[in-house]
Order: structure tokens, then C-alpha cells, then sequence
């Protein structure tokens, strides 16, 4: 008989409890021992819920107070040395300055889990001294047994990927590393197999990336090793998010079971399956549920790959999952009673998608009447939701679409002939200041924005209110001396969210929230047919701070990359099809802008390189698509019309090039919190448009001296051009409060007039 098995469940809680939890705790208004408790009782409820819909693998240590990654190098000892710590157990305190900073520390860098809009904290291995500070797998597993009778399975991330997601060493430094940290994962498995526990799983994500013969031979000797020293346990190698790289070599290793991913990578790991075979010896845990986007299993399509994967293996080997941790999709679609009928009934979020895992795993032995109930079922109400008006095709979009993209969509002139017209139009001074968009959404903005959406107040007096709080940043902007301004964005929740709803094509839930970072957590728009624009979604604000400025202020805009991977697609056309609507759309709101008068628009692509593919082969299409939907949204405007765009929280490394032809005129990245270590892509690679390398961290509560960011901005200027360099924060100001944005912006200008003033007087000399 299949096993049913889950590869994580979504911490946040039902209605969010966990981040409310720990908030109170950052602010002082809830105690170490009260937090504990409380994420006690969410992570049993979460186990409970596992155990009642059938889940007989039922994975523990995928809970954390912030991050997975985060909680293994903890556990591990890995602790940045700048950090004090004598060793022993991570207090919560410090566990949370690694996380966010402290008062005297930068927080560690935060960056993009493989091709998913979650962010991971980046361990530090520079010269730190491993050791096992307390074995978290093992306490998962005594808990779980205790409190619910389960026999969990425990989660832990493998050492090769581990490494992989690392820095501070040298690849010819690998070997040494797994020298250090694999007698650590030995003692956490043996007191694992003493415990009792039966199935261990090892989230092993590297291994769909290009495996070399070095890295081959470390991972046979990493698995070697642990089932060695643990014989009894039964080792589950777990790959997702695309196809398995080696397959033939990896189902070699001495472990029990390789798991991988049945929905993205499908057809390379079945291809791998039937051409390799699985041995004898070994099971197949199978992810046949998308872990990754909301939509109802198609039953009938799943069931034929189920019948594909019986012809090769027994179901007595076979695991039924969903293709990764469900921590990517909300908790239950069973509080969304404001969707349309016709949109719910093909929707599933976490806890649906267990009862899907359990009917798939019961339809390995019998072909039931219950299963082709449900496989109807699925059909009518897919049948339904494609019947609504806005899923059919827009042939006068395409049409268009077509037009513009024949028509070509390059600028009318180069960045050396528009870049001098926009300093001149702008009467811009060397290293110009600017923020990346969003000011303090306070509780007061929230509190407007809920008595507008509920009725309490009318949209005039909401209004009313956002423009009060236009004027007063304005005048903090003018005060500070900042030389291109924002609205502020205060009408605004989320940056994706907000489009989605003034865009046709476009749905929303009331509670289907997930992690992003920390306790960072969004409402992602579900897009469920063609993307229309309806009309100006920003002028208003945009000119309405124009109009109480002589400084130019800038429009924002969110890219269409990034709305689309930041959104729930629909899964009926291809993606390259949903941006290039959602282009469209944008690019009609920028000649909107541009027609009002607004001269300096920012159009955001934060996620284009989390939506990178992991395959090498698939990148060059992605890039070559993604380029195109900026140019498509951008181009049409005049020259003397500058063009922004941001991006963060990414290894860019290997995307400046296709950041290059994307054409704007000025785009901000991340690097303060990345320690400066993107600089050193520029000394490698030519940067000739104008860029913005942000100087503080924005994620921390921190507000740094300005002789920090003068040191950054200095390294910066040895390998880019002074006279195309800008000095910004590193993301929105959004999630920070008011007087920690203020004094952190003013450190900024100090340091930026500190570093002008060298500048001029040949202190420090340009590149």
C-alpha cells in the first residue's frame, strides 16, 4: 500500500497568529515564555490538522520562528562572528538579531529560496567553529509523539544543499566544510535512530542545479556516512522545484527512498525513471500535488501520471506528496467565502491539498467509485470557471500585442543621448538621492485604509486623509534634502496586490496569506483570465504630489515580471503570455503618467531573477521574455523621460548583461545587506546606465552611521561611474516605522554630502 506524505505545512497559521505572535514579541509586548507557548500551540494545531486528514508521513521540524534556514545553521553552531556568542544554545534574542540586526550589527543577507518568492537569512561560514548547539529534529520528533501520538518524520536540510545556500568559504573549501559540519548531522541522525524514529527527510533542493563529479562523490560520501552511523533509519533524499540532475547516480546512494518533484520537472524525472529504473530497494516518494499555486488538482491528469509511475514501480514503494512544502500556498481556502462560486470550487490551498494527497495515494490500490465521483466533480467545476466572461481570450489583445512587438520596442534614442537630456530637464546634481518608493504604512494608514474599505468612512474622506499624508512626507522629503521624491505610496497595501486590483483579470481573497520573509507576509492576486487595463490606476497621487513639489517626483509602477511571479497564475496559456498582457496594461499607465506631466517614472522588477529557471537551458528564453515585457511597458516614452526600476534580495552575479538590455535608464539593487558583495560583479562586468546600489538595510530596525554608508558608497565608486551613480535605501520604507526612516535617511544624505564633497575636492577620485 502507497504511503501519503507531506514535505511541510504552512506556519503562518490560519489567521496569522504566528506573525502577530512574534511582532508583540519584537515590540516588547509579549514575553520569551508567552511566544513559546503560543507557537507551541500553532505548531500542534498544525500537526493535528495533518494527522485528521489521513497524512501518515507527517513531516516535524518544518516549524521555525523565522526561517529554515536560519533555524540549521543555528542548530549548527554557524553564527556570524560579529555576533557575541560563546557558544551553547542560540538564545531568541540573538536567534532574531541574526535575522533582523541589532543596534551595534547589520543583520545577515537575506536572499531568494531557489525560484520562489520566499527569502532565506544567508549563513556565515567565515571562521566560524561548528558545533551542535541542540539537536531540533530530535525535539520536533519527542514532541510530536508526546503531545499527539505522532510518529513524525523528521525534516532536515541536507548538508550539500546547506553548503550550497552558504557563503563565506571557497568551493576548494567544500571538502573541509563537510568535514566540520557531517560528525554534527551523524550525532543529530543516531539520537534520532535511538529515539525510535522511523523516516528522516532530507531536503536536498541543490541536486536539480548541475552536479559536478566533485560534487557527486561528496554526496556519496555524505550519505555513506550517515547510513552508516544510522542503519536503521530510513533516508528519504528529497529534490523539488524541477527535475532531479544525475538521477542515475544519485538513486545509487545508500538511502531508502529519492523524492522528487511531479509537477515542475515531470517529464524529465519520468523520462530519468523509465530510462534508469528505480532498484529493487528503493522507494519513490512522488510530489503529484502542485505545492506551489492554488488551483484544484486535475484528477484525472494526475491519475494518468500515477498509472505511468505503477507500470515502473510497486505501490507498496511508492510515497504520494505534494511536489514541495506547502509553506508556498496559503493555509485553507475555507474561509474564502467572498470569491465566486465558480472561482472557489477550483481552488486549493494547504489543507485541500492534503485531502488531495490522500485520495491519490488511495487511488494507487483501487480504481473506487469515490474516485470517479471526484475526478467529475473536478471536471464540472473547471468546466464552470471557464465559462466565466473574463477567461476567454482577448483576440484584440493579441492583435495589439502583436502590433507593438512587430513594431519594435527599443527607446527612440540611446541611454549616452537620453541620459544628459534627463540631468538637464531634472536640474539633477552628482550622486543624486531618491528612496525606492514606499514610506511608513503607520497604523494610522492602515487604520484610514479599514474604515474606507469597511464603510465607516467615504472615499472623500479617505482621500482626503492619503493627500495629508502626501503633503506631510513631501515636506519630510524637501526638510531632508532627498533631490527626486515619492508620493509615498500610503493609498497602496501591497505592490502587486494594488495593481491587480484596478487591472481586469484579476481576483482576491480575504485570507490566503503566505510567507515572504520573516514575518513578512502577502496576499497574492490570483490571475484567472486576460489581463485588461480599465483605466489611470496612479496619476492622481503621482501629480498630486508633483503639485506641491518643485523637486521632480517620481511614479511608481510595479513590473509585469514581478506581478506575475508575485501573483497566483492561471495555468491554461503560457506565462510568457500572461506578461506580455500585463505589459500591455502597464504601458498604458505610463503614457498616462508621462501625458500628466510626470517625467521620472519607477517601474519595479524585484522578482525578476527569483523567477529564473533552474535549468541553464530554459534561462536564456525567461531573460529574453522578461527584457522584453520592460521594453514593451517602458519604451514609449520620450527620450528626456527617465526610466527607474528597482530590484532586490537576489544573487545577481550572473544577470548583469540581461539587467543591461532591459534599457532603464537608472535601476537601484540591493547590496547593503549583502555586505557590499555585489560590487564585485562590476569589477568583472561593465555597468555603463545609471545605477543606485542601495546603502542601508531597510529589513532592520537598525539605523546605521553615515560613515558605514560613506565606506560603501567609496568601494562602489572604484568600479562604477560617479556620474551615473545614485545613493538610495535599498528597498521601500514601507514595513519601517517613521522616526527610525527619518533619522536613517538623514544619515544617508550626510554620507551622500560627505562623498560629494570628496568627489569635487579630489579626495577620492571617480572611476
Amino acid at each position: 500500500m502507497a504511503l501519503s506524505s507531506n514535505l511541510g505545512y504552512p506556519r503562518i497559521g490560519r489567521q496569522r497568529q504566528w506573525k502577530k505572535h512574534i511582532e508583540q514579541y519584537w515590540a516588547g509586548r509579549l514575553d520569551e515564555e508567552a511566544l513559546h507557548e503560543e507557537l507551541r500551540l500553532i505548531r500542534l494545531e498544525h500537526l493535528r490538522k495533518q494527522q485528521e486528514a489521513g497524512i501518515e508521513l507527517i513531516p516535524v521540524n518544518d516549524f521555525s520562528y523565522y526561517d529554515q534556514v536560519l533555524d540549521t545553521a543555528v542548530m549548527l553552531g554557524v553564527i556570524p562572528t560579529r555576533f557575541d556568542y560563546a557558544g551553547g544554545k542560540v538564545s531568541t534574542k540573538l536567534y532574531y538579531e541574526i535575522a533582523r540586526g541589532s543596534k551595534d550589527q547589520p543583520a545577515s543577507e537575506m536572499t531568494k529560496w531557489f525560484n520562489t518568492n520566499y527569502h532565506y537569512i544567508v549563513p556565515e561560514l567565515n571562521d566560524v567553529k561548528p558545533q551542535l548547539t541542540y539537536n531540533a529534529p530530535l525535539e520536533a520528533f519527542r514532541e510530536a509523539r508526546h503531545e499527539l501520538g505522532v510518529e513524525g518524520k523528521p525534516v532536515i536540510i541536507g548538508l550539500y544543499s546547506f553548503l550550497k545556500l552558504a557563503k563565506g568559504y571557497r568551493a576548494d573549501e567544500t571538502s573541509q566544510w563537510i568535514e566540520k559540519l557531517l560528525p554534527l548531522y551523524v550525532t543529530i541522525l543516531k539520537e534520532l535512530e535511538t529515539e525510535g524514529a522511523t523516516w528522516v527527510q532530507f531536503d536536498e533542493p541543490a541536486l536539480v542545479t548541475m552536479i559536478t563529479d566533485e560534487a557527486l562523490e561528496q554526496l556519496r560520501y555524505i550519505y555513506e556516512t550517515l547510513a552508516k552511523q544510522a542503519p536503521s533509519l530510513r533516508i528519504i533524499l528529497q529534490t523539488y522545484f524541477d527535475s532531479i540532475e544525475r538521477y542515475e547516480d544519485i538513486i545509487q546512494l545508500p538511502i531508502t527512498a529519492i523524492g522528487l518533484d511531479g509537477v515542475h520537472g515531470w517529464e524529465q524525472n519520468l523520462s530519468q525513471l523509465q530510462a534508469y529504473g528505480l532498484p529493487k530497494n528503493k522507494w519513490l516518494a512522488i510530489g503529484l500535488i502542485d505545492g506551489r499555486n492554488i488551483w484544484r488538482t486535475n484528477l484525472s491528469e494526475a491519475g494518468v501520471k500515477l498509472d505511468q509511475l505503477l507500470h515502473l514501480v510497486e505501490s507498496e514503494r511508492l510515497i504520494i506528496q505534494p511536489s514541495c512544502s506547502l509553506l508556498h500556498v496559503p493555509v485553507t481556502a475555507a474561509d474564502e467565502a467572498k470569491l465566486p462560486a465558480e472561482i472557489k470550487q477550483v481552488l486549493a490551498f494547504a489543507d485541500e491539498k492534503l485531502d488531495e494527497v490522500v485520495q491519490l495515494t488511495n487511488r494507487c490500490e483501487v480504481l473506487s467509485e469515490q474516485w470517479e465521483r471526484n475526478c467529475i466533480e473536478t471536471v464540472e467545476a473547471y468546466a464552470a470557471f471557464n465559462h466565466l466572461e473574463q477567461r476567454k481570450q482577448q483576440q484584440t489583445i493579441t492583435e495589439r500585442l502583436n502590433e507593438l512587438l512587430e513594431q519594435g520596442i527599443a527607446r527612440t534614442a540611446s541611454f549616452n543621448e537620453r541620459y544628459p537630456l534627463q540631468l538637464e530637464k531634472h536640474q539633477l546634481p552628482l550622486l543624486p538621492t531618491t528612496t525606492i518608493g514606499s514610506f511608513p504604512q503607520s497604523a494610522q494608514v492602515r487604520a484610514a485604509r479599514s474604515r474606507w474599505r469597511k464603510g465607516d468612512w467615504t472615499t472623500e474622506e479617505y482621500d482626503t486623509f492619503i493627500a495629508e499624508e502626501i503633503n506631510r512626507w513631501i515636506e519630510h522629503q524637501e526638510q531632508l534634502g532627498l533631490d527626486v521624491l515619492v508620493h509615498g505610496e500610503f493609498e497602496r497595501t501591497d505592490m502587486v496586490e494594488f495593481f491587480g486590483e484596478k487591472l481586469g483579470g484579476f481576483c482576491f481573497t480575504t485570507n490566503g496569506w503566505v510567507q515572504s520573509y520573516g514575518s513578512r507576509c502577502v496576499k497574492p492576486p490570483i490571475i484567472y483570465g486576460d489581463v485588461t487595463y480599465r483605466g489611470p490606476m496612479t496619476v492622481k497621487e503621482t501629480v498630486y504630489a508633483q503639485a506641491r513639489t518643485t523637486k521632480p517626483v517620481k511614479g511608481m509602477l510595479t513590473g509585469p515580471i514581478t506581478i506575475m511571479n508575485w501573483s497566483f497564475t492561471r495555468q491554461d496559456i503560457p506565462k510568457e503570455a500572461i506578461a506580455f498582457q500585463l505589459a500591455y496594461a502597464l504601458r498604458q499607465e505610463v503614457e498616462a503618467l508621462e501625458k500628466a506631466g510626470i517625467s521620472i517614472i519607477q517601474v519595479d522588477e524585484p522578482a525578476v531573477r527569483e523567477g529564473l529557471p533552474l535549468k541553464a537551458d530554459a534561462q536564456a528564453r525567461y531573460l529574453e521574455a522578461s527584457i522584453a515585457a520592460f521594453k514593451l511597458t517602458t519604451s514609449v516614452v520620450k527620450p528626456d523621460t527617465q526610466i527607474h526600476t528597482h530590484m532586490c534580495y537576489c544573487d545577481f552575479h550572473d544577470m548583469i548583461a540581461a539587467i543591461r538590455e532591459m534599457d532603464a535608464d537608472v535601476i537601484s539593487i540591493e547590496t547593503s545587506r549583502s555586505h557590499g558583495e555585489l560590487i564585485h560583479s562590476f569589477e568583472e562586468q561593465t555597468y555603463d546606465l545609471g545605477i543606485g546600489l542601495g546603502v542601508y538595510d531597510i529589513h532592520s530596525p537598525r539605523v546605521p552611521a553615515a560613515e558605514e554608508m560613506v565606506e560603501l558608497i567609496e568601494r562602489a565608486l572604484q568600479v562604477l561611474d560617479s556620474r551615473l551613480f545614485w545613493i538610495n535605501p535599498d528597498c521601500g520604507l514601507k514595513t519601517r516605522g517613521e522616526e527610525e526612516t527619518i533619522a536613517a535617511l538623514q544619515q544617508m544624505i550626510q554620507a551622500t554630502s560627505i562623498v560629494r564633497e570628496k568627489l569635487l575636492s579630489g579626495v577620492v577620485h571617480p572611476s
